[in-house]
This record gives C-alpha cells, structure tokens and sequence, in this order.
C-alpha cells in the first residue's frame, strides 16, 4: 500500500484544520487569550478606570501575596472547605448511589428526589438556605422546639463557614452520586456472586469489590470537587454581601480577587496575579491526586 505524498496529507490536515477553526478560534478569544492577559496584568500595576496604565512591577504583586493579611485567611478558609467538603460529598455520593443501585422499592422516585437540588440555581439555593439559617428562620426554629441551643448562623465568624459547607456537601452530592451511579452498573455481577461464595457480607462487599472497581471515577470524581470547591465564589459572596463576613470567615481566595479587582482602584493587576497562583495552587493539587491514584492503581 503507497503512503499518501506529503502534498496530500497537507491538504487533509488543512481541512481538517478549517473545520476546527471555529472552536480554535472561540477557545483562542475566549480561553486561550484571557489566560496570557491576566499572566500579563499580574506582572503590572494596572489602573483600567480613567486614565488606562500599566505599569511593569515584575514580581511585586505576587510577593505582596505572602504579606497580605487577607490573602491568607482566605487560602485558610479555602483549604479548609475544600478539605472538609470534597471528601465529604465523595463519600456521600458513593453511599447514595450505592443504596439506590441496591433495588430498593420506589427507586426512581428517591433518584428524581436526590437530584432535585443539583437543578436549582445556586443563587437561589443559596438564598433559601439563608432563610432557613435566619436567627428566626427554618432550622433555629426547629431545635428551638425540641430543647436544642439555636444559632447565629449566618452572624457567628464559628459557624458561617460550616453553614456554606454543608449546603453544598448537599447541593453537589446528588451531582456525583449520578457519575457514581452509572458507573455501578458496569461492575459484572459476577464479582459480587464470587464474593458471597465466599462468605462476604453486604459491607465487606461494599469495600472490597465496589469501591476498588470505583477507583477511575473516584479519581474523576474527587478532581473536579477540587476544582469546583477552590473556585467557591457566589454562596460566599450572597451569604456576606459581598465582604467575606463576618470577620471574613467566609472569605475565600475568589472572592479576594473579585474584591481587588473591582472594588479597589489600581488593584487588577495584583488580583490577576492572585487568580494565576490560584490556578498554580489548583493544577498542583489536581497533579498531586493524580499521581496518588495512579499509585493505587499499581496494586
């Protein structure tokens, strides 16, 4: 068989090149081309407001990161919702997916009602859920009337980051439990009849075949809560009104940046730069769990 002359397979990779050049050109407008302009602002002190200037400061913005007071609340606040949320919502996603793939009566219903808060928009998620934290609202009134201690929850710097913790372990469980649940039904049978044979009970089952076989989407499933958690912006941003409080216990790293680069004058280039360490702070975790469960993978 002759191989195609390198005339032609100019020609196939230029159309197909032609083909692609409307995503290439999206991405390169709207992907590719904003990401090398806020490298660059990072690297500038910039005023966009009035007089247009960019000033060159080299490595300054980033060095008044590590000197920034607020900055490093908010990657405390950060880190800690993503280190409390992303296991938690993992390990409830697998649960529930796990007991609805168990054949139970009235499955598709319990589906359809597991599912519902993944449909609702998170700013209106975000404003029931303030109503229901209100001094006088849903919960307080509830462990009012059973004797419990109520809370200040939207008031108290102890609780206010718990508080958006746990509306979105509840919001986007739901989200990986349906990942979690497709993937359950590819697990032959099989290994579950073997493992009973061998005296196997439901919760040894469940640990050693199930979530084993779950590793690749665990792994999926755990990257983009990463993702998703270090990005938290508009909950926070709704419960505080726009300040991080109280006492910026709900400030988180994108938030910080929204508020340097809109609500302080001659502060985008140092918001930019604290977006692009941002994205380095997520790219280093991202690899850090691939290279765990590519280790896992090996045993």
């Amino acid at each position: 068989m002759n191989k195609p002359s390198s005339k032609k397979r100019l020609k196939d990779a230029g159309q197909g090149y032609l083909f692609m050049s409307p995503t290439l050109l999206v991405l390169a407008v709207f992907i590719i081309g904003p990401i090398l302009y806020a490298i660059f602002l990072s690297f500038h002190k910039v005023q966009l407001l009035g007089d247009m200037s960019f000033d060159f400061v080299a490595f300054d913005n980033f060095t008044r990161i590590m000197e920034d007071n607020r900055a490093i609340i908010a990657l405390k606040n950060t880190a800690k919702y993503v280190l409390i949320v992303v296991p938690t919502q993992t390990f409830l996603a697998l649960v529930l997916a796990a007991t609805l793939n168990a054949g139970l009566k009235g499955e598709k219903l319990f589906r359809i009602v597991y599912f519902l808060p993944t449909l609702t928009s998170s700013a209106v998620l975000t404003l029931i859920f303030m109503w229901m934290y209100n001094k006088e609202g849903l919960i307080n009134n509830i462990l009012g009337k059973v004797g419990l201690p109520t809370y200040n929850f939207l008031g108290d710097p102890d609780i206010a980051l718990n508080a958006i913790m746990l509306m979105n372990i509840w919001a986007t469980a739901p989200f990986f439990m349906v990942i979690y649940l497709a993937a359950l039904q590819d697990i032959p049978d099989s290994l579950y009849e073997a493992a009973e044979l061998d005296g196997a009970s439901a919760i040894q089952k469940f640990f050693y075949v199930t979530v084993p076989f779950l590793r690749p989407v665990t792994s999926f499933v755990v990257i983009m809560g990463v993702i998703g958690t270090f990005q938290l912006f508009d909950q926070s941003y709704i419960f505080s009104g726009g300040s991080g409080g109280p006492n910026n216990s709900t400030l988180t790293v994108v938030l910080l940046i929204y508020q340097y680069a809109f609500k302080s004058l001659g502060s985008m280039g140092y918001a930019a730069a604290l977006a692009f360490a941002l994205a380095l702070i997520i790219l280093v975790a991202t690899l850090i769990q691939r290279k765990f469960s590519k280790e896992e993978s090996l045993y």
